[in-house]
């Protein structure tokens, strides 16, 4: 029998890319997304995208939805306290679960504070992707066909522009040698309504652009009809 195993879910191309990789080993068996949510805004943590988009993609993937449900400003201790309180919900409905899928590719230090915090649970992480060429993995995302839209920009990194472009190669060529081509340093974040992975297109828009905490550009991403297009 595969292994059951969650996937951290940002929405973004990385857990777009890390939950392909994970359906397509036969060890595994996906039973389940975790994501983190902000309560007021009813977003999704640091990618600020719509708790609705986040529920139709999960319609979508046709997999259940975990939420890590955060307060805004939230400490890191509070934090933590709350991924434990999911982690003991998956257990209860997965008892054979032991370890939980991230989309990180490369942060070292990331990766460790993972690791550190699951094994207060006695769980392992799994980094599906883990030191994948960057240049290739986003190539390889817009070469799949997944559509997405960057929904954040961390303007000490990237000009505010680049939020609410669509990811293709355009958007590769134009980023600028400083930058990751994955953001994998948090230059930017991604939205994704379509690829592989989907049963079906997350019909949607892009919305008003804001700038937050003199430094993070945000691009709404808003749900459109269904016969309308991108």
């Amino acid at each position: 029998m595969p292994e059951p195993i969650v996937l951290s879910w940002s929405g973004g191309k990385d857990s777009s890319l890390a939950l392909a990789a994970l359906l397509a080993d036969p060890s595994v068996e996906v039973v389940g997304l975790m994501t983190s949510v902000t309560r007021g805004y009813e977003r999704i943590s640091i990618h600020g995208v719509r708790r609705s988009l986040l529920d139709s993609q999960a319609r979508s993937l046709g997999l259940p939805l975990f939420e890590i449900e955060l307060e805004p400003a939230c400490s890191n201790d509070e934090y933590e306290k709350a991924v434990l309180v999911v982690l003991d919900r998956l257990r209860v409905a997965h008892p054979a679960l032991t370890r939980i899928a991230f989309g990180d590719l490369f942060l070292a230090d990331v990766r460790a504070y993972r690791e550190t915090l699951l094994a207060r649970t006695g769980m392992a992480a799994h980094f599906p992707l883990w030191m994948t060429d960057t240049t290739e993995l986003a190539n390889q995302f817009v070469a799949d066909g997944y559509q997405a839209r960057v929904v954040c920009v961390d303007t000490t990194q990237l000009a505010p522009e680049f939020a609410g472009r669509a990811f293709d190669r355009q958007f590769l060529e134009d980023l600028p040698d400083s930058v990751d081509l994955c953001g994998e340093r948090g230059e930017f974040h991604t939205f994704v309504y379509d690829g592989p992975v989907f049963s079906a297109t997350i019909s949607c828009r892009v919305g008003e652009k804001v700038l937050r905490d003199e430094r993070f550009m945000y691009c709404d991403i808003l749900e459109a009809p269904e016969d309308r297009e991108e």
